[in-house]
């Protein structure tokens, strides 16, 4: 009941950062110079169009009202987050549905080649300290974590996609499995550079405790020593790594999104900052602040689950 307690304090805790986050975001959005109307009439558009066009949008309205419609909005499932500028006939909540299935299957993808490269090399690397094989799984590692993305994707395009046309060249048509290969490693290869280094010294430090010596004692054999007893109590470090990692990629990977030209989150948020689409963007930093609280959560659930220990103290 503690630990029920405990994940109860850090959603509360989590829901009044959100608010927090979002009501900053509202603030700095109306402080940025420029009128939202210009955008959307252009520069030869008369001042009554523009009045009208203002009230209609309803930015006529005291900053106050605005800001108490605008949390109407998020909290009222039927106002859909309000509506876009842009497209004043759809809403901001509709939009992100449209974005979110290709942002959390690129985020999906990329948490999967990470997470399958770093646990095989950290576990190399641990059991083989002051090694070659050591150093050779460190400077891969850091290779990971130093190439950008913004260099590594065309470099894969031009790999598997034109010198060898494996792959679907990117663009708004390519869909599924295979249009996902690229994206995804482009963006695991540097997640998993981190979670090799964090799990390395992870697993040192955990090879080193005497409930190891105990297990080895007993007969158990190496992999079962190291899968189930060491992988185990080294993996609350790589959940908080990971569960990070997963939070900004879940918020749209922009780049990479741009590189290869799909739609996500971070694209739509890019395009309605660029035209000055306050509502979508306001939408965007709801879902991607709420996405990280409950992510969050669940990695505090997850560590109970590899480390009884935690729910215990």
């Amino acid at each position: 009941m503690r630990y029920f307690g405990y994940l109860s304090r850090r959603l509360v805790g989590g829901l009044l950062t959100v608010l927090a986050v979002i009501s900053v975001c509202f603030l700095v959005l109306e402080a940025l110079p420029g009128d939202p109307t210009d955008m959307i009439l252009g520069e030869t558009a008369t001042d009554q169009d523009r009045v009208q066009l203002r009230r209609m949008l309803r930015l006529d309205q005291p900053f106050s009202t605005r800001y108490a419609q605008f949390l109407l909005d998020i909290v009222v499932p039927a106002r859909g987050m309000g509506h876009s500028l842009r497209q004043p006939t759809r809403s901001a909540w509709s939009m992100i549905v449209e974005a979110w299935p290709d942002t959390v299957a690129l985020a999906l993808g990329a948490g999967l080649v990470a997470w399958t490269l770093a646990i095989p090399l950290a576990l190399i690397a641990a059991t083989r300290p002051r090694t070659k094989t050591d150093a050779v799984v460190g400077v891969v590692s850091m290779l990971g974590v130093a190439i950008p993305s913004l260099w590594l994707g065309p470099l894969l395009i031009l790999a598997f996609c034109v010198a060898l046309p494996w792959l679907p060249f990117p663009g708004p048509d390519a869909r599924g499995l295979p249009a996902l290969i690229l994206p995804s490693l482009t963006l695991g290869v540097g997640m998993a550079g981190i979670l090799t280094r964090m799990g390395r010294v992870a697993l040192r430090e955990t090879l080193r405790e005497p409930f190891i010596q105990a297990a080895r004692a007993r007969g158990l054999s190496e992999p079962a020593v190291l899968i189930k007893h060491a992988l185990r109590a080294a993996m609350v470090p790589l959940l908080t790594a990971g569960g990070a990692q997963l939070s900004s990629l879940l918020g749209g990977a922009i780049i990479t999104e741009k590189i290869f030209d799909r739609p996500g989150l971070g694209t739509l948020l890019l395009q309605s900052l660029t035209t000055r689409d306050l509502p979508v963007v306001l939408a965007c930093v709801v879902v991607i602040a709420i996405t990280a609280v409950f992510v969050q959560l669940l990695v505090d659930v997850a560590y109970v689950l590899v480390d009884p220990r935690i729910r215990l103290a």
